[in-house]
């Protein structure tokens, strides 16, 4: 999909804080699977998908449990929950967040030229599966995200694990999980990769090579003074402020999932929403 083969549209994203905004559902609605048939050829009058995806995203927003969901008025916990594990079988919020990357990259452009990457830790009450002894939380079951993000904070790729993993360990794995296409790096036109401290190992260093980016590696000495002397921001903190935008989906930063299949759909869902909002105006 090229700039010029992308159609610029006037739909703009309202949102009230608790419903999927229309234009993010005009782009969602046409990736829903077909309606599973009856093999009696009867059914049940069925919820709308509207308003199943609006109790989805209401649970994203709010983190609320899924039983709350009928004091909304929204959409039954039972028929919005079997919705969310339908279509997360089916790949639709990463279909979501591919669409959007696409869209974005044919109307601003990808900035793959300085790309970031960094983890950040959540709770995770319940414990399940890819959770682990969070060390910042008095060992307490925690859930690690790792995310790659363009020049503008645009998620690229996104992994979750247990919070006892060490970042450098999901490198690979979030490189991996990118979506789109990647570009190959040129002279002309390299692609920058910015890391923390805690990527100061020889692995990150041999994997920033296979894939062909100049790394930008700031060793644990180098940041303390770098820090005490500071003239700019490091261009990392563009990871930082996406973890930022994550955490504002309060299932986000507390996981109250079990399945880590369910949890990295929401945070595809949540990669969506934000790389949308790169990509409509409003």
């Amino acid at each position: 999909m090229t700039r010029r083969s992308v159609r610029t549209t006037k739909r703009r994203i309202r949102d009230d804080g608790w419903r999927l905004p229309d234009a993010l559902w005009a782009e969602m609605e046409p990736l829903l699977p077909p309606r599973p048939k009856h093999p009696l050829g009867c059914h049940n009058p069925r919820v709308p998908d509207r308003a199943a995806m609006d109790a989805i995203f209401c649970v994203l927003r709010t983190g609320c449990q899924w039983n709350a969901l009928r004091e909304t008025k929204l959409c039954s916990s039972s028929s919005a929950h079997r919705r969310f594990q339908e279509w997360t079988k089916a790949g639709v919020f990463e279909a979501f967040w591919r669409k959007g990357l696409l869209a974005y990259d044919g109307l601003r452009g990808i900035d793959w030229s300085w790309l970031a990457l960094d983890g950040a830790m959540g709770k995770a009450p319940l414990g399940g599966g890819k959770t682990g002894p969070n060390p910042t939380d008095r060992g307490k079951r925690g859930v690690k995200r790792s995310v790659l993000t363009d020049g503008r904070g645009v998620p690229l790729g996104a992994v979750v694990e247990g919070a006892n993993r060490n970042d450098h360990k999901l490198m690979r794995q979030t490189l991996q999980a990118i979506p789109v296409k990647r570009p190959k790096p040129t002279r002309r036109q390299p692609q920058h990769l910015c890391l923390d401290k805690g990527f100061d190992y020889d692995e990150p260093r041999a994997l920033a090579a296979e894939f062909g980016f100049t790394l930008h590696l700031r060793t644990r000495g180098e940041e303390v003074r770098a820090r005490r002397h500071a003239r700019a921001k490091a261009r990392r903190w563009v990871v930082e402020r996406t973890h930022s935008w994550l955490n504002r989906f309060r299932s986000i930063l507390i996981r109250w999932t079990r399945k880590p299949a369910n949890d990295l759909a929401l945070l595809h869902l949540a990669c969506g929403i934000i790389t949308w909002r790169h990509a409509l105006p409003g």
